[in-house]
């Protein structure tokens, strides 16, 4: 679709503009004629004759023109009969204001309304929702306040209200708006579609989204990987409201418990490469750094102060962030004793002293910038009474004006320095009110660079899996209601996927296990077999050491113990399986759904302490081999799989092939809703891995 009659309408319809002042309505309309909007402007209001200048039209049908964007607020009664005169003037988008829809339980009304736009080929924003504003031809078709100043970030919100707030601050913060649409209830027009248009447009170099809930996982990260990749990348920056664990469902599984709350948002920016902030002024710094310089390497940051504890603490979050100090030249550091004081530091951090004037910042600057080994600056400015914040910050404007290099500026105080910041977040450089600020910003762009960079790689699919089989036991499952595959039948489904396995047979006698071990020396695991038991380990349903002489004696055990702590469960028999090898590192794979978003992946360190330890990674199906060692490069003990204390390396391709199979299965088979693998031993490189465990759920 095209969104040109969205954000460039050469006519726009207001319909429920009123004459009372201070409604939404009315609001609209004085938006439009006052704030500068050059194209035509058709009031309509049955009531009045004349608003701000403007002839009014009692009905749509009476406007002498066409239209292409129609902006609604009349009562939800009326907004159908509305969106139909609109698109027969010619409207091809549709702006709903008014309120009264999905988000108080009308569903049905709102459902009605995305299907009339669907069947007219309008193309929706709302309903309940402030509107649309484009900066670059001053259209405000909204009911906010503020016209923002033009520039190349784009911004999409769930919420109104935060819409008003962010415009009120942009003008504190200096920047600019390509776009800035409120897309309430999102019936029709959404996040990705609109992150599919700010990727083509030239206008806009930086996306920053606010969301409560998002839908379409797989579209979502295509659609963002796209853009922050390739050879003209944009930042996609996300606040997401809702970050706890509260009202999360109950799940049985590992990876459903460890997957509920906001783990899945988590594993979507990540795997999509966007940034999240936690906070509203957190997204503006990021979206700042990005808005105002050129995107390029940055690893190598150099800090120019006139205080030493304000350096040590820049310092410190430039580490902490993940950045690194630049060494500087020796030509720079002798460029540096040149000009400086004597008492002055010319390491990096550079200390220019408390008694620096603008002079001596200029040459530092100037001396800094120009070090090949120096990808990027922060400076810092504390108010001495020497101090010349205005010629200091003219110094930083010029050296901005003729740099390609990242720059972040920190002048710490209130009033004092206010005039220099106020004459640097004009010239569009920028600002932060603390130099940790700067920092974690600068380390947020050098690391969107770098992903930029990467290939996302291909899906592996892999040939030598029998999914007619598992499909056939889905399907008897289902004729008997049966949703739950426990061990048994789960480690089945797994070597129809071809998943590495121990040797195993199921006996459902102690006769059948003693007949299953006659004549054999080894040593075996025993493992209960039940439907109604989830951790086996927790109710004695585990035994090691299983020879032919005690496996009788050890059945009937295993029974009682079981039947001891659960005494409604099922039993159906037990697994008798080779022991595992004694070396290898217990972990985890898992699935689980999540509504509205797909299938989410799990994988982590393993065993009975899972849920204690929780050092687990999330990305969605479909899974990429790339994908796959980045979630394993991703996790804490990541180090110990390279082999540590004499240990072995641990095969981490086997580990990445049992990810891409597990991702194969569950997009072969949407209908499992949970999965684990626990423990999957991760053996020594060479060795492979080996499936110890599993657990399915389907629904």
């Amino acid at each position: 679709m095209s969104f040109s009659a969205l954000f460039y309408p050469k006519a726009i319809a207001v319909i429920g503009a009123s004459r009372k002042i201070k409604t939404v309505g009315n609001d609209i309309i004085k938006n439009l004629v006052t704030q500068g909007y050059q194209g035509e402007i058709y009031p309509v209001n049955p009531k009045a004759d004349v608003l701000y200048g403007r002839q009014v039209y009692a009905t749509v049908g009476e406007i002498p023109g066409q239209i292409d964007l129609a902006v609604i607020a009349v009562p939800t009664t009326s907004v159908l009969q509305m969106v139909r005169e609109a698109a027969a003037r010619g409207a091809t988008a549709i702006v709903v204001i008014s309120a009264g829809y999905k988000e108080i339980g009308n569903l049905e009304q709102e459902t009605e309304l995305a299907q009339l736009c669907a069947q007219l080929g309008v193309s929706l924003i709302g309903p309940n929702c402030l509107g649309v504003l484009n900066a670059e031809i001053k259209m405000n078709a909204s009911f906010a306040a503020t016209m923002p100043k033009a520039g190349n970030i784009a911004f999409i919100s769930q919420s109104g209200a935060l819409c008003t707030a962010v415009l009120d601050y942009a003008k504190e913060l200096g920047i600019g708006f390509s776009k800035f649409v409120s897309i309430g209830n999102k019936a029709d027009v959404n996040e990705l579609r609109l992150i599919e248009y700010f990727a083509e447009d030239p206008k806009t170099a930086v996306i920053a989204i606010y969301v409560e809930q998002l839908t379409g996982a797989n579209q979502l990260i295509a659609a963002i990987q796209k853009i922050t990749r390739g050879p003209n990348p944009k930042p996609v920056l996300f606040i997401k409201a809702g970050r706890t664990t509260e009202g999360a469902t109950a799940v049985a599984s590992h990876t459903g418990s460890l997957s509920a709350g906001d783990a899945a948002y988590t594993a979507l920016f990540n795997q999509s490469g966007a940034i999240r902030a936690v906070s509203i002024s957190e997204l503006f710094e990021f979206a700042k750094i990005f808005s105002k310089n050129q995107l390029g390497k940055l690893e190598k940051v150099a800090i120019i102060t006139n205080a030493g504890g304000p350096g040590v603490l820049t310092t410190d979050e430039v580490i902490d962030n993940g950045l690194q100090l630049a060494k500087l030249a020796s030509e720079t550091t002798e460029a540096l004793k040149a000009v400086l004081p004597p008492a002055a530091s010319v390491k990096n951090p550079i200390d220019v002293l408390g008694d620096a004037m603008s002079d001596r910042y200029e040459q530092a600057l100037t001396l800094v910038e120009r070090d090949p080994n120096v990808d990027g600056l922060i400076v810092v400015l504390t108010p001495q009474s020497m101090t010349e914040v205005t010629r200091t910050a003219h110094a930083i404007i010029n050296l901005r004006h003729n740099s390609r290099k990242p720059i972040a500026v920190s002048f710490m105080g209130s009033e004092i320095v206010e005039p220099g910041i106020k004459l640097m977040k004009e010239a569009g450089v920028v600002t932060t009110d603390f130099p940790e600020s700067a920092a974690k910003a600068m380390a947020i762009f050098g690391r969107f660079y770098t992903w930029s960079q990467t290939q996302k790689g291909e899906v592996k699919v892999f040939t030598d899996v029998n999914s007619a089989r598992v499909k056939e036991i889905f399907a008897a499952a289902k004729s008997r209601g049966q949703t739950n595959f426990p061990e048994a039948e789960a480690l089945e489904i797994l070597a129809n996927y071809n998943f590495p396995l121990l040797k195993r047979a199921h006996a459902e006698t102690a006769q059948q296990a003693a007949e299953l071990l006659r004549g054999n020396s080894g040593k075996f695991a025993m493992k209960i077999v039940s439907p109604d038991i989830l951790h086996k380990s927790d109710v004695g349903g585990v035994m090691l050491n299983i020879t032919a002489e005690n496996v009788t004696e050890k059945f009937m055990e295993m029974q009682q113990v079981v039947l001891s702590h659960q005494p409604e469960a099922k039993l159906n028999g037990v697994i008798l399986m080779e022991m595992a090898p004694s070396q290898g590192q217990e972990l985890i794979l898992g699935a689980t759904q999540i509504s509205g978003l797909g299938t989410l992946l799990m994988f982590g360190l393993g065993g009975i302490y899972v849920e204690v330890i929780k050092d687990v990674v999330f990305a969605f199906a479909p899974l990429t081999e790339t994908e796959a060692r980045r979630l394993i490069e991703s996790l804490k003990v990541a180090a110990l799989f390279k082999g540590v204390r004499g240990q072995p390396p641990v095969d981490t391709e086997a580990l990445v092939a049992a990810l891409c199979r597990l991702s194969q299965l569950v997009m072969d088979f949407p209908e499992i809703i949970e999965l684990d693998i626990n423990p999957l031993l991760g053996l020594s490189q060479g060795q492979g891995a080996v499936a110890l465990d599993a657990r399915v759920v389907i629904g």
